[in-house]
């Protein structure tokens, strides 16, 4: 299991469209995906968990990954936190 605390940098942080393709890139995993806000844990393969979250540009979070492809999975997904960008 790999834990990674990230600051999300999307310019609208985890809404909408950013949430959406967050979700896709998790998806394409095998591991299991979650993120950690404020002691709210959550699927990150739910479309309906990760925008409850609100997650905003700025914040702290903590992105979990556990299973075969998780070292991979985590770098893609904080590679995408960090862009900046929606896509």
């Amino acid at each position: 299991m790999i834990r990674k605390k990230i600051e999300v940098q999307l310019n609208n942080g985890l809404q909408a469209q950013a949430a959406s393709e967050f979700v896709r890139k998790a998806s394409s995993f095998n591991s299991d995906i979650h993120i950690l806000k404020e002691g709210r844990l959550i699927g990150g393969k739910s479309i309906m968990g990760v925008m409850c979250l609100a997650i905003r540009k700025g914040e702290e979070i903590t992105l979990i990954a556990d299973g075969m492809d998780q070292n991979k999975a985590v770098a893609v997904l904080e590679t995408y936190l960090l862009s900046g960008k929606k896509k």
